[in-house]
């Protein structure tokens, strides 16, 4: 019998199954989730009411200089992590069981998805959930609807090109573009 608790077993990698007795306590999650994010899309709200949202949804505190724009969406929301300066515009989509890092000075551009979620490849558990961890470090530019898959450390300075896939790390000082992303240039 494993004596770690299913969060911890979700954020380190482990196959979770739907049928896991301790599955309630994720479905807990992602239904406050539901609701915050529901509360935060729905209306206008002045950007110190969204902090206050988002740092609810996450169960940190963002700082005062985090900004972002609705509408947001999350599957999970307590493990994400947000630094200072960091914009995210419009229809981003973060599923963050696998745990979402975000440093310092990042500009994430609209619709936007990082996932850290994903199946395994045999059909008779296709159904199971792996989740592995996202880290985009500082002063990284991820453009419009490029899409970060979990396990991938994007490097400080880099930048995602628009409609790309990252599938790989990306080292620090680097323009990725493309499916599956690749470097297109090194950033003097």
């Amino acid at each position: 019998m494993n004596s770690k608790d299913i969060l911890e077993r979700d954020r380190t990698g482990e196959m979770i199954s739907i049928n896991d007795p301790e599955y309630p306590k994720i479905g807990v999650l992602i239904e406050e989730a539901q609701r915050i994010t529901s509360e935060m899309n729905t209306g206008y709200h002045e950007p110190e009411e969204i902090r206050a949202l988002f740092s609810k949804l996450t169960g940190k505190k963002v700082d005062e200089s985090f900004g972002i724009l609705m509408p947001f969406y999350t599957d999970f929301g307590k493990n994400i992590s947000i630094g200072k300066n960091v914009f995210v515009n419009h229809a981003c989509t973060f599923m963050d069981r696998g745990g979402i890092t975000i440093e310092d000075n990042v500009l994430i551009g609209p619709k936007a998805n990082l996932l850290t979620i994903n199946h395994p490849i045999d059909p008779a558990h296709r159904r199971s959930t792996v989740s592995t961890p996202i880290r985009i470090c500082k002063n990284v530019w991820i453009g419009a609807a490029a899409t970060v898959l979990g396990g991938v450390t994007v490097g400080e300075n880099s930048i995602i090109s628009a409609g790309a896939v990252v599938t790989k790390d990306v080292p620090a000082n680097v323009i990725v573009g493309g499916v599956p992303a690749k470097i297109i240039k090194k950033i003097e």
